[in-house]
C-alpha cells in the first residue's frame, strides 16, 4: 500500500472509532481492495520498503542510538550489607521453623512385615497367628511419612503402646536406603 492509502485508512478507522464506534463496524467499513494477486504485489513492495528502511536505519543511526545509550548508562549502587550479615540468624530462623512448626506427619512403628497370598489372607480368623519377618527382641522400626527415621524398642505406658527410642538414623544411612 502507498503511504496515502495507509494515511486514508488510518483516517476511515479514526472517524469511525470517534463516531459510531466498535472494531466490528471498522472491519466492515474498510476496504482492502483489489484482488488476492494486488494485494500479494502491495505486500512484496511494502517489504521491501520495510527492508530498505532497516538497511538505512542500521547504516546511519545504529552506532549512534550505541553511543547515546552508553552515555545514558550509569553505575550500580550497591548497599552494604555487611553489618546484616554479621547479626545473629537465630531469629529469623526461628521465624522459619515456625513456619512449618504446624505441618502434619504420618508416624509408625513397625514390628515387623510378611507376604501372604490371597488365598492365605482370606483363611485368616480370630486366633490366627501371622509369622513375621523380625527375631523376638528386635527393635522396631519408626517410620515418618513412610521414612524409617528411628529405631526402638516397645514399651507400655499407662495401658497403651509407646516406642522408646534406641537409635537414631544418620543422614548417611537415610541416602544409602534411598538408592
Amino acid at each position: 500500500m502507498a503511504q496515502d492509502e495507509q494515511d486514508d485508512m488510518a483516517a476511515q478507522w479514526a472517524a469511525q472509532l470517534d463516531g459510531s464506534g466498535g472494531a466490528d463496524d471498522l472491519l466492515a467499513d474498510v476496504d482492502l481492495g483489489g484482488d488476492a494477486s494486488a494485494s500479494a504485489g502491495e505486500d512484496e513492495s511494502l517489504a521491501s520498503e520495510w527492508a530498505e528502511s532497516l538497511a538505512n536505519d542500521e547504516r546511519n543511526g545504529g552506532s549512534d542510538r550505541l553511543t547515546s545509550f552508553a552515555e545514558q548508562a550509569t553505575d550500580a549502587q550497591f548497599k552494604d550489607m555487611t553489618e546484616a550479615a554479621r547479626q545473629p540468624h537465630d531469629q529469623k530462623l526461628k521465624r522459619e521453623l515456625d513456619f512449618i512448626l504446624d505441618i502434619p506427619l504420618d508416624v509408625s512403628a513397625e514390628l515387623g512385615r510378611t507376604r501372604l497370598l490371597i488365598n492365605e489372607l482370606l483363611q485368616l480368623g480370630q486366633g490366627s497367628v501371622v509369622e513375621l519377618n523380625k527375631l523376638a527382641g528386635e527393635p522396631l522400626e519408626v517410620f515418618v511419612n513412610g521414612k524409617l527415621v528411628a529405631r526402638g524398642e516397645a514399651v507400655v505406658i499407662n495401658e497403651k503402646f509407646g516406642v522408646r527410642l534406641t537409635d537414631i538414623i544418620s543422614p548417611i544411612e537415610r541416602v544409602k536406603q534411598l538408592g
